[in-house]
């Protein structure tokens, strides 16, 4: 018998034995009204699912996948991601490109000098289920269609772009500056009445409508930062070499979309990231200082790898909020209607012009006067929206479970 089920049998048999034989009534009615509680909620989320499949499962039969058309596209992802990086555009583009030919190698080459093989395959195999997933995509018409005024003709493709882009700026902003306050706050932060005052505003932010965010983000993303920096005193010529003369994030741009989503999960991503902190055992650390380690090297090597599972977990649900967000959006120039183009707007042209998302698209169908959009359409738009949603949450889970540390 396995070690887990000895442990297993032992609880329940002591538990057994120090109930006794009385009936605790009041203990059996409070678990049956949990139990309630329980298939209630069961209740409404198959019955979610099940409308949305219902009416969503219809577009993807009749616009769906061609899995013959699987090679074709999974070549032409390849393709389009090499001409993108060996002609870069913009200083995304650039940046894109010294990733991959300087960063990259250079990550590969000091993995295998140590021997670090899981990073190795873990390298391969997500670049593997990135271009597949690409490639999945392209072989269904609903996924690779543009906004439309026609419900036959309407699809995703935009919206996609669109949610995974500002997913991946709010995760490179936000993450980043959320940990590192959180591992201030609770490692070298002094106990003052500042840094109590500070902890306070923070957990206060965390409750603020999504909606002041997007306030905040007009007013310093959009005003602020997207306008001509041309006429800034000393440094106004050079930023616009630099930036242009939209600005840094060019106005009403996705650029500006993303870091108005970082500012409002920054607040959740230190919290998580500060709990997560705060349960590694205080002897641990002690354990550290009595053999003379530093505060640097007792907060590199004990605290962050022991607190590594809960702050991933943390910062990769509140990616999830982000992704599903709409009023901020709204505010910072997310496009609001049926249809618009890019045209052959290259890859870098695209974070400077219009944008938009899934749960705007979701909004905007949901409330548009033929039954197509209103029932068919925004079903497989939230059918997408919540595939990228449980991916993520998949992730955080796994990671979550190959991490976690029990004391």
């Amino acid at each position: 018998m396995a070690t887990v089920d000895v442990a297993l049998t032992r609880d329940i048999t002591v538990g057994r034995s120090l109930r006794g034989k009385r009936v605790d009534v009041p203990g059996v009615v409070f678990q049956a009204a949990l139990l309630f509680c329980l298939f209630v909620c069961l209740a409404f989320i198959v019955l979610l699912f099940g409308i949305i499949l219902d009416d969503g499962l219809g577009t993807f039969q009749n616009r769906g996948f061609v899995i013959s058309d699987f090679p074709s596209e999974l070549e032409k992802a390849l393709s389009e991601t090499w001409t993108f990086l060996t002609h870069p555009e913009g200083l995304i583009g650039w940046f894109a490109t010294l990733v991959a030919f300087v960063g990259l190698p250079i990550a590969i080459f000091f993995s295998a000098r140590g021997r670090h093989w899981k990073i190795l395959i873990a390298m391969v195999v997500g670049f593997a289920i990135v271009f597949g997933i690409a490639a999945l995509v392209g072989t269904s018409d609903f996924l690779t269609s543009d906004l439309s005024r026609f419900p036959e003709r309407a699809g995703v493709s935009q919206a996609i772009f669109g949610t995974v882009f500002l997913a991946l700026m709010t995760a490179v902003v936000a993450f980043p500056l959320g940990i590192a306050t959180a591992v201030f706050l609770e490692e070298y932060a002094p106990a003052t009445r500042l840094i109590a005052f500070v902890r306070l505003n923070i957990r206060n932010l965390a409750g603020v409508p999504s909606v002041v965010y997007g306030l905040l983000g007009l007013a310093i993303f959009v005003q602020l930062l997207g306008t001509d920096i041309g006429d800034f005193p000393v440094v106004g010529g050079t930023l616009v070499d630099i930036f242009g003369e939209g600005g840094i994030t060019g106005g009403r741009t996705i650029i500006a979309g993303g870091f108005t989503l970082a500012i409002l999960v920054l607040p959740i991503v230190i919290i998580t990231s500060s709990e997560a902190l705060r349960a590694v055992p205080q002897s641990l650390r002690e354990g550290g200082y009595g053999v003379g380690a530093t505060k640097w090297e007792v907060t590199k090597s004990l605290v962050m790898p022991n607190a590594f599972a809960g702050i991933l977990t943390g910062t990769i649900l509140s990616l999830s909020r982000a992704i599903g967000e709409t009023a901020p959006l709204i505010l910072v120039g997310a496009f609001f209607g049926t249809f618009f183009t890019t045209g052959s707007a290259g890859l870098s042209e695209k974070f400077t012009t219009t944008y938009t998302a899934l749960p705007q698209v979701v909004y905007q169908w949901a409330t548009d006067a033929k039954t197509e959009f209103r029932l068919s359409l925004t079903a497989a738009a939230i059918l997408v929206l919540l595939v990228i949603t449980i991916l993520a949450n998949v992730a955080a889970v796994l990671l979550r479970n190959r991490y976690e540390k029990r004391w």
